[in-house]
């Protein structure tokens, strides 16, 4: 994305910020409805990139809703799965029209690093439910687990408009998702562990749909 559409004429690591994010605004306030005058008087210490700093949230989510990817995620957490907060900040960074949560409501937010508050959060109590709302949607739904007759995710063309789903640590995908999706993808593995962590599997099916879809040019 070009810095200078949001107005700061910075990119997303040009503050030179530590850890801890930036100070106070330096000099005259901007005349910016965006900015929030309390960040801009103490300081922004939030995970974002550089150039939201000072934005409201409020301001920050409109920005990113004029061009969120209409790629969604869900994961199943019918075992109080720990990589949803992992899953939630990925689908942020890589700008998911939306993360759904298939199970339990409750999940362990420290993984996202508070990109929950970035990035739209659906719930369905059962794997039906995602399914139906997809059909209403007219979205795929691609299920991401290494099972026979899945199609390698290096090779397979995913849809534009779809659902990316994952199943939890251990288990995988439940039989239902596995039959109600309209394809299986696979990640290839080639050392001695039988599965990958659910969090890093869905950073890399995200990122195969970034390479296929994606336009470059508004990345950061």
């Amino acid at each position: 994305m070009d810095s200078s559409s949001t107005g700061t004429g910075k990119g997303p690591t040009e503050w030179a910020e530590g850890r801890h994010g930036v100070g106070p605004w330096e000099g005259p306030w901007p005349d910016d409805p965006r900015y929030d005058p309390e960040l801009l008087a103490n300081g922004d210490t939030r995970n974002v990139v550089d150039a939201f700093r000072y934005w409201s949230l409020e301001a920050i989510n409109a920005e990113l809703d004029t061009r969120r990817h209409p790629f969604h995620v869900a994961i199943e957490n019918f075992e109080n799965d720990m990589n949803i907060g992992t899953v939630v900040r990925t689908a942020n960074a890589f700008l998911a029209r939306e993360v759904h949560v298939v199970g339990r409501r409750r999940w362990n937010r420290r993984g996202a690093m508070v990109t929950d508050r970035y990035q739209h959060i659906r719930h369905h109590d059962t794997v039906a439910d995602l399914m139906r709302w997809a059909e209403e949607n007219s979205l795929a739904v691609v299920a991401i687990d290494n099972t026979p007759g899945a199609v390698p995710l290096e090779t397979a063309q995913l849809p534009e408009r779809c659902v990316l789903v994952f199943g939890q640590e251990g288990p995988g995908i439940t039989d239902n998702t596995r039959e109600r999706a309209e394809m299986t993808c696979s990640i290839a593995q080639f050392g001695s562990t039988r599965s990958i962590n659910a969090g890093v599997a869905a950073g890399i099916a995200m990122h195969a749909w970034i390479r296929q879809h994606a336009n470059l040019k508004q990345s950061w």
